[in-house]
């Protein structure tokens, strides 16, 4: 019985100073008691250690542990916001600084459009005349200068305007000369003041007859002096005539791009062709856009307009400027028509395209600009990395407008500063491993 209360004892000593390494007098007396040395549970003390001040050294201990851990806080802190990297270091990691200065901000809008012929560079070839087609000279997509003779017609109604002014002129011709005679006659008073009135009315009834032919020619697009010269030109050659030929000319220099005749088609009666070719100058073409309302204030005649391709292509791109902004508003779509006239002196804009017009609404100066590519996010802040003797320092700044390409920065950098502007993730993420190995 003694042995199980001593072995409950010992039990229930060795729980009782595992949880206090300090045992009460109390308990030492029960366990001398039932003939067991107090020393026993009593925790051994190293050299020069005393019962007193077991609790007092670990206080000590902890308190310069604590101390010392503080001291590298402190130096972990001034380190945090500063990457240190040579000159060599930044060139190798092709990070490029830049200094930091004032600039414009650009903002724009998307808008869908489509390339359109320029409508001021259209022009179509008529029929001016009744006719038939005798010859069709430009094919589809010839190039034509101004004046070009692009078709020939053989028609009835010019060959009797033609004739009508070569016969009054020679009728003309001829009074004039019986005109003048009389004149003469009536000066030697060889003729009668009568027979000289008679010549003189029907001379000047003749030059009339003249005018009002040469009139009639006009209005078919011929000249009369050129009538005349190709009336000489054919009596030299009695085997050709041009009698019934009409010219048509390209009003405009440009492209063939449609072809609406062939040879031998009647044209100028009422159901006939109206016109024989459409020729377009698109060295120059329109990019039509539908303007939201709500952005159409915002958009300015005379505003730059960067167009791109809406599929392939993307890469190619041109600038342009607004010519039009509509006063009236489609009542369907609730839209208004903007005209952006789009320099193609290469022809690689085609009517018919579909095109993403990024069209300039605000130009705002800024005293200091930076590019996007110059700011991180670090801790849900944005920062940027200032240039110093030894590297770089973390900088949180407070930005303001944007556009496509930089930021406005409002506080936080100021001109003249050098900053980190081309892969400064790699300034984040070596600033990410020194943080990582202080922690540790």
């Amino acid at each position: 019985m003694r042995i199980l209360l001593s072995a409950a004892l010992v039990a229930a000593g060795v729980l009782v100073g595992a949880a206090f390494p300090a045992v009460s007098d109390l308990v030492r007396g029960l366990l001398a008691s039932a003939g067991l040395p107090p020393t026993l549970f009593t925790p051994a003390a190293g050299p020069g250690h005393t019962e007193g001040d077991g609790h007092d050294h670990g206080k000590h201990a902890a308190k310069g542990e604590s101390s010392h851990g503080g001291h590298d806080q402190s130096e972990a802190e001034g380190e945090e916001d500063h990457v240190r990297m040579t000159a060599e270091q930044i060139e190798n990691q092709e990070i490029r600084v830049a200094k930091a200065e004032g600039g414009t901000l650009y903002r724009h809008i998307l808008v869908p459009g489509t390339v359109a012929p320029d409508a001021d560079r259209i022009a179509r070839v008529p029929a001016r005349v009744v006719g038939t087609v005798s010859e069709m000279r430009k094919r589809l997509g010839d190039d034509v200068a101004k004046g070009e003779v692009v078709a020939v017609l053989d028609s009835r109604e010019v060959a009797d305007a033609k004739s009508e002014y070569l016969t009054a002129s020679v009728k003309a011709e001829l009074e004039k000369i019986n005109f003048e005679r009389q004149q003469k006659l009536l000066a030697s008073q060889s003729a009668s003041e009568a027979a000289f009135q008679s010549a003189r009315a029907v001379f000047l009834e003749a030059r009339l007859r003249v005018d009002l032919a040469r009139q009639k020619l006009s209005a078919l697009g011929l000249d009369a002096a050129e009538v005349a010269a190709a009336q000489k030109r054919d009596e030299a050659t009695p085997n050709t005539s041009t009698l019934r030929q009409y010219e048509l000319r390209a009003p405009m220099a440009g492209r063939i791009v449609e072809r609406k005749v062939d040879v031998g088609t009647a044209v100028g009666k009422e159901g006939d062709p109206p016109d024989l070719y459409g020729v377009a100058d698109l060295s120059t073409v329109w990019i039509e856009l539908a303007v939201p309302t709500v952005e159409l204030a915002r958009v300015r005649e005379g505003a730059r307009v960067t167009v791109t391709p809406t599929r392939e292509g993307r890469e190619r791109h041109a600038e342009g400027r607004v010519v039009f902004v509509s006063p009236l508003l489609n009542a369907e779509t609730r839209s208004a028509r903007v005209v952006v006239a789009l320099p193609n002196k290469d022809m690689a804009w085609r009517p018919g395209t579909y095109v993403t017009a990024e069209v300039e609404i605000a130009r705002d100066a800024v005293p200091v600009r930076v590019p996007k590519q110059a700011l991180q996010t670090i801790e849900g802040k944005r920062v940027v990395f200032v240039r110093t003797e030894e590297g770089f320092e973390k900088r949180e700044v407070a930005l303001g407008r944007s556009d496509d390409d930089a930021f406005e920065v409002v506080s936080g950098l100021k001109p003249g500063e050098e900053l980190a502007v081309a892969n400064s993730f790699l300034l984040k993420a070596e600033l990410g491993k020194s943080e990582a190995g202080h922690s540790h």
